[in-house]
């Protein structure tokens, strides 16, 4: 009989599975620079996992904060500031307008209410705070999308942005993301191959080829920040 009470991240995300790489830092790095993030942010990372990317953002200088329902992030980034709470039904264990940037990849899907994450997410930042989300893009990933049984709700590039404009968030941005260090920044050469890739490419040679995989498994990339001063009716 299972045990009810396994930790999903120690389980399905043990090194053995899905060892450690120097991804995690590559994207915090990238995202750090990309956003103009700051030396000493009040930075949250929402659903951190095993804490890989919490770490590499605390590696560029953040004042580094994570919540989880796992404890996993203990092990790994024992150098944030650590919290657990059940997301899907328990507000963020944080007072009101209190980080300078919220953090979240591959979060929101796992919600049957993602509305619930997005208003604690707008409670907990700071007026012209910036909240960076990452997940999958529906539209490229319907075929594999329910490989992770734990994926609730798909999001598209417009529900993404409409779920985050309708909970108060300005300056809304909303892109395609591949996953591939080698493709970003202006102007990438690579990026008509990428595509080509995942238009010809079989999906049964993404699980042999991380080239062939992330330019299959197109994610999105949001970023919106609340407003200085909220509107009032």
């Amino acid at each position: 009989m299972t045990d009810p009470q396994r930790d999903y991240v120690d389980v399905v995300y043990n090194e053995k599975d899905r060892p450690l790489t120097s991804y995690p830092s590559q994207l915090a790095r990238y995202l750090f620079d990309r956003f103009n993030l700051k030396q000493g942010d009040k930075f949250l990372d929402i659903g951190c996992g095993r804490g890989e990317f919490l770490r590499g953002f605390i590696d560029c200088g953040v004042h580094g904060h994570g919540v989880d329902r796992s404890r996993t992030a203990e092990r790994y980034c024992p150098e944030a500031e650590l919290r657990t709470a059940d997301l899907e039904n328990e507000p963020f264990p944080y007072p009101d307008n209190y980080f300078d940037v919220i953090y979240s990849k591959s979060v929101i899907e796992h919600f049957y209410y993602p509305e619930k994450l997005v208003q604690e997410m707008f409670r907990v930042l700071k007026p012209g705070g910036l909240v960076i989300t990452m997940c999958p893009d529906w539209e490229f990933n319907v075929r594999i999308y329910f490989e992770d049984y734990t994926h609730r709700t798909p999001f598209m590039q417009s529900s993404l942005r409409d779920i985050q404009l309708i909970h108060g968030f300005d300056n809304i941005k909303v892109e395609r993301f591949r996953q591939l260090p080698i493709l970003w920044g202006n102007g990438n050469v690579l990026i008509p191959m990428a595509e080509l890739t995942r238009i010809f490419t079989p999906s049964f040679l993404r699980k042999h080829s991380k080239w062939v995989r992330f330019s299959k498994e197109i994610m999105l990339l949001s970023s919106a920040t609340k407003p200085l001063s909220l509107k009032v009716d």
